[in-house]
This record gives C-alpha cells, structure tokens and sequence, in this order.
C-alpha cells in the first residue's frame, strides 16, 4: 500500500491536474501550514502545499535574496519554471520573512485568479491572539465565497473539520506503531504519507491510510537505532532513506511536513466553528517564530523524544533559517541536559549525501558505544 503515497508524491503535479480536469473544481497553492485548510475544504477547493524540487536553479536571484533560505528560493522557483501552472489561486498565512517574500514575488510574477495573505498572529501567546484569528479566517472565508461564487454555511465548514481531524487522527494512529519497539514502517515510509497529505484530496488519502493502517502489522520490522529529526522544513525523502541506510530508525519527527501539521485537531463541539478552527491552530506546536514570548517548544520536542524512546536526534536547519537558527541552541541545551545526544546539520537545495552519510555514521557509532554505558 506504499506504493499508493509515494505514487502520489512522485506525480503530484499530474494528480491535481488530473482532479482538476475531472471535476472542474479550483486548486489553491499555499505556503505555510498555518492555512486554514478546514475552509478550504469546506468551499471544495483542493488545497495543496508549494514545495521544492531539490534540484539547482538560477531563476529565482532577481526577484528573492541569495540570503534567503534554500527552501523558499526552491518554491519560488518552482513557480517560475511552471510546474504550478495548473494553480488558480496562492495564498500565505502569516509565516517567516523569506516564505513570505517568496509568496510576494509569485504573486506579482505568476498571475492566479484569486491572492490571499492571511495574518496568522506571530503571538499566539497574547490574551487577543484567539479573537484576531477568529476574525482574520471570517474575512477569509468571505473572499473564499466571493471567489466560488457561494456562500458557506456552518455544515459546510463542519464538514470540512471534520475531513481534516479524521485525517490527523489516523496519522496519530500511524504514529502510534512508531512507538513499538521495531516499528512495522519506517521514516521515508513515514514521510511518503505525511507528504502526501499535503497534496492529495484528504477524502482519498484518509481511504488509502485507512487501509495501510489495517495491513501494517504484517510490514517489516525495523530495527536500527531510534532516532528523532526535527528543525527546518524537510521533505528530502533521500536524505531521511540514507540515515536509515546506516542503521536507524526514524521514529519521531518535529517539522511542519510531519508532526507539527496534524498533530492536534479541532474536536468541534459546538458554537462558532471558525472560533474553533482558530483555536486550533493557536494553541498548534508551534513554529519557532511563534514560539514568543515564552519558549514552549523545548517540552513539547523532549515530550516526543520521551513518548518515542529516541536515543538521539538530528536538528535541520535550512541554511539561513533565522527562526530556526535561534531556536536550535536553545534545543541543544535542553537535550543535552535530557541526556538525549544531538546531531546538527545545515541543509541547502541538494544536500550533500555523501558527506552528511560520514557524519550520520559516526553519529550512530557514537549512540551504539553510548549505550553500552
């Protein structure tokens, strides 16, 4: 059933031209996973996250910094080169300056139907953070129905909650098996999935998932060394199979293609649903350039590595990725004090296997001999 997500992943271009052309419904592109996808599935527009190729390209320098990190810079350029041809509207939630400054130059240089930035508060720790939200996602949902031609009511945006969280309740089901002793699925297997979500019609992932969660348990087992990835952004599906070519077993993750996208839900009760849906993503793991003014990040990551018996982790950094910049010497202390050994890495458009193979094996050596203690 793997087969089915990495499918996906590798034609994920092809498959939302294909949904379009089927059901002759709009494909909207976002940056950042602070977008409210509930809305967007409740106008039934197909939702799908721009991401990168992790190939070279000279497009984007006249229109975004060299400075800025790889990973916007790859996004733009995907726009650029057309790959995302087929998207009739882009939109942002509040995020860090270079994804933002990539979403500006597609928006003045790759004409879509319908633009939209919406601002996600970066204090989600203030009193008014609830109540902005609540109101910035009423005012989106309004330029949604504009642009649709249909207003939508309560079910509908209950409909698409309710799509979401069963979504992210079966991917805490995936997880779940992460925590066995030899987990039946592995993290590039792990990372095919939580791609895909971001890009595949939840209604068919949740069908697909659905069914790999009954057959799981006749999967192999993997038994390398546990180990937890967190940081930048990270979709290098390579990278993630070569450190478990050395002998690991990614476990656990933090970053926004993994855990951080689904890991809690809006559990709708009753009352203002756009209120609820704010409230989720308020109270969400938090990117580091929301986690102000108090750090909350460190117990959630050590919580994760506690839950998931990892033995060591890797932290990413996108090269020039400020917030995560800041963000990971505060994580080494606390990991180190945890006893929980640590790995730093800096990532470019392509990262250099080779080189990063030799420091992730002297890395597992040195857990396998730490362990022995």
């Amino acid at each position: 059933m793997i087969s089915k997500f990495r499918e996906w992943n590798s034609n994920r271009h092809a498959y939302a031209k294909e949904w379009k052309n089927k059901t002759g419904g709009k494909v909207l592109g976002y940056f950042c996973t602070y977008v409210p996808e509930e809305i967007i599935y409740a106008a039934d527009v197909l939702p799908i996250r721009i991401l990168g190729s992790h190939e070279p390209q000279d497009l984007t320098e006249p229109h975004i910094f060299g400075m800025f990190c790889p990973f916007c810079r790859d996004c733009l350029a995907q726009g650029l080169k057309g790959k995302y041809s087929y998207l009739d509207g882009v939109m942002i939630a509040q995020s860090c300056l270079h994804i933002r400054q990539a979403y500006t130059s597609w928006e003045k240089h790759i004409p879509t139907s319908f633009t939209y930035y919406l601002p996600m508060p970066n204090n989600v720790q203030s009193p008014h953070a609830l109540k902005y939200l609540t109101e910035e996602i009423r005012d989106f949902k309004k330029a949604l129905e504009k642009w649709i031609g249909k207003e939508l009511s309560d079910d509908d945006i209950i409909r698409g909650i309710q799509l979401m969280d069963e979504n992210r309740l079966l991917m805490h089901q995936l997880y779940d098996f992460k925590t066995q002793e030899n987990p039946p699925i592995s993290g590039e297997e792990t990372m095919q999935i939580a791609i895909t979500q971001q890009m595949v019609r939840k209604e068919e992932h949740n069908f697909v998932l659905r069914e790999f969660l009954q057959n799981i348990k006749s999967n192999k087992k993997n038994t390398g060394t546990r180990l937890m990835i967190l940081g930048s952004e990270n979709d290098d599906i390579p990278f993630v199979k070569m450190v478990e070519e050395c002998g690991a077993t990614v476990v656990i993750d933090d970053h926004c293609i993994g855990t951080r996208y689904f890991w809690n839900s809006v559990n709708y009760t009753g009352g203002d649903p756009i209120e609820a849906i704010a409230k989720r993503y308020i109270e969400r793991p938090a990117c580091p350039s929301k986690d102000w003014m108090d750090r909350k990040r460190i117990q959630h990551l050590l919580k994760l590595a506690k839950d998931f018996d990892a033995k060591g982790a890797i932290l990413i950094q996108q090269k020039f990725c400020d917030p995560h910049e800041l963000d990971i010497p505060a994580i080494r202390k606390a990991f180190k004090e945890a006893d929980i050994p640590t790995l730093f890495l800096e990532f470019d458009v392509t990262v250099p296997i080779g080189q990063f193979k030799i420091r992730v094996e002297a890395f597992l050596e040195m857990l396998n001999e730490y362990d022995l203690f």
